[in-house]
């Protein structure tokens, strides 16, 4: 078997009982066992070491680069006029790299207040680097072929048909964001762990069951998933 790499990103703010954290470790755990010796798996919680927020030196080597056309990451080195710019390079450089090393980003995004957290969203405003996944010597979209599993947990109900349907914000911006990287559609798996909350938000009483089943398909799904990317 050729060697995999996996990217798996926890953003779960508090990791004691996640649903989140305890769904992609399951996935990593499977992922690793089917690939055997020749997986390489990167882990980074974006709680325990969170991204910095990015800065105005970032912006302004952003704009310069998007002036420039598509760059190799050497060539947006060369751009660097500043410390403030120099610093903000090399934190991002390195999670682009990470990101485009991985053949499988495992993502675990709790929502909270409809979206995804602060700590994703840190990320997430880093690695969105002008050119960044294109080929800037092709124009080719780097990510054409990665695989992304999301491993989304809600409190509350927000599927089909739910009354809170439209307040999910988190699953399509995630869905649009990996678009927008070049990451194609079909290779974007999403899980869904609804009503994690049942046991201590009264007005989810008497939705225990709904929360099971819940969870037991998304667990059913990492397994499948797993076993298939």
């Amino acid at each position: 078997m050729t060697s995999a790499a996996l990217l798996h990103l926890d953003s779960g703010i508090s990791p004691a009982g996640s649903v989140s954290r305890t769904l992609t470790a399951r996935f990593a755990a499977a992922w690793r066992a089917r690939h055997d010796g020749a997986a390489r798996v990167r882990h980074h919680d974006l709680v325990a070491d969170p991204v910095p927020a990015v800065r105005a030196a970032y912006a302004d080597l952003g704009r310069r680069v998007e002036r420039k056309g598509v760059l190799s990451l050497d060539d947006v080195a060369a751009l660097v006029e500043s410390p403030e710019e120099e610093r903000e390079w090399v934190l991002t450089r390195s999670l682009i790299e990470e990101l485009r090393a991985a053949d499988t980003v495992l993502l675990g995004s709790p929502m909270y207040n409809f979206t995804v957290s602060t700590g994703l969203k840190a990320w997430i405003d880093r690695i969105t680097f002008p050119g960044a996944y294109v080929d800037a010597g092709t124009g080719e979209k780097l990510l054409r072929d990665t695989r992304v599993v999301v491993v989304a947990a809600r409190g509350g109900g927000y599927g089909p048909g739910t009354p809170r349907e439209h307040f999910d914000f988190q699953i399509p911006y995630l869905r649009a964001w990996f678009g927008s990287l070049g990451v194609a559609e079909g290779n974007v798996h999403v899980v869904t762990a609804e009503l994690t909350r049942v046991d201590d938000i009264p007005a989810l009483d008497g939705l225990q069951s709904l929360a099971a089943e819940s969870l037991a398909r998304a667990e059913a799904a990492v397994d499948a998933i797993a076993a298939a990317v």
